[in-house]
């Protein structure tokens, strides 16, 4: 196939890409390269025969008709979004305009895209979420697709919205979508603002590891590589109108999660042991959810898809990638916001 594929240059959008031209496919990465974004991300590809790139926002019409004119996609997977929690209680605007507004402004546009080109039968719209849209479960319990919507924060507002925005293109004017809501994505290119990264930099640098709360937060994590397979076997397989919640089947306490990559780097990095000294537990973040978990009964009995990696591998092969590629990651840090307590506005 050739997708077109929004936010390629982020860190789960280049997962997609890099597997997908792994695989034979054509791409056209289209990325507005915001403040998250890295064509580094992608280099392993960039000279690929199947592979374009198109700088561009997702907010703006004339380019995506053009893109779309140009390139003829068989499928578009929509991984373009504002996504860090705390930088949306600060600044919850960015979130409306790219998460809301960007994705009305492509389904326009692909929805007129697709009608002028008859209606293929074949053509998919993925749009791509999160698991935060259905708010925070208690001790027990799991999200099915089933789920009401109970957002929590800005960015969770912006991504429950977007996913009914292409719920509604699809039954209102018979766009073929199929949807995804994944758990908390991990490993190579994490930009270095979320959790398991900030805890990997900070401790080789000998900063304080910032805890919110008590660390008793739970998230199922799921190894980047890992939903990368998911989305494409949903784009391949998953029948129109169909949306599927993709988990790692790994939950997991964040002091826990801390916990381990320290001891994880004091076998890497002996002389500096021990890293867990550095944790400092702070201020919980405003509304922060308790706990996430997803059931993932129908991806797995519909499409046949489970995750392949495991948590401890998955943090084990995460921290050697961070030890093995400062190049990438150090001059990150000195982009907006980096390094900073963010979100605490509220």
């Amino acid at each position: 196939m050739k997708i077109l594929v929004t936010g390629g240059a982020g860190f789960i959008g280049s997962a997609v890409v890099r597997l997908a031209i792994a695989r034979g496919h054509s791409i056209v990465n289209l990325d507005a390269l915001t403040y998250a974004a890295c064509l580094d991300n992608v280099a392993s590809v960039g000279n690929a025969p199947g592979y374009a790139f198109e700088k561009a926002d997702i907010r703006d019409r004339a380019a995506l008709d053009r893109i779309l004119a140009t390139h003829d996609p068989d499928a578009v997977m929509h991984l373009a979004a504002e996504s860090h929690v705390d930088r949306s209680i600060d600044g919850p605007a960015d979130f409306i305009e790219t998460n809301v507004t960007g994705t009305f402004t492509l389904l326009e546009a692909v929805r007129a895209w697709w009608q002028s080109k008859g209606k293929p039968a074949g053509f998919r719209f993925h749009h791509i979420s999160t698991d935060e849209v259905f708010g925070s479960l208690g001790p027990t319990g799991k999200f099915t697709e089933e789920t009401p919507y109970d957002p929590r924060s800005p960015y969770s507002a912006s991504k429950a919205a977007s996913d009914h925005l292409v719920r509604a293109w699809h039954e209102t004017y018979g766009l073929p979508v199929v949807l995804t809501n994944c758990s908390n994505n991990y490993g190579p290119f994490h930009f270095p603002e979320k959790l398991i990264p900030v805890v990997i930099l900070n401790a080789l640098s000998g900063k304080p590891i910032p805890v919110y709360g008590k660390g008793e937060n739970v998230r199922d994590w799921l190894y980047v590589e890992d939903h990368a397979d998911a989305l494409l076997t949903v784009l391949e397989k998953g029948p129109i109108g169909r949306s599927y919640n993709i988990g790692g089947e790994n939950e997991a306490m964040n002091i826990d999660i801390v916990r381990t990559i320290c001891a994880l780097l004091d076998e890497a990095r002996p002389n500096a042991a021990p890293h867990d000294r550095l944790i400092t537990f702070v201020t919980d973040r405003p509304g922060h959810d308790l706990r996430y978990a997803i059931d993932p009964t129908r991806i797995r009995e519909e499409l046949g898809w489970r995750p392949s990696v495991t948590l401890e591998e998955g943090l084990r092969r995460t921290v050697r990638w961070y030890l093995e590629n400062e190049a990438w990651w150090r001059p990150l840090q000195a982009r907006q916001g980096v390094g900073q307590r963010l979100g605490v506005e509220a």
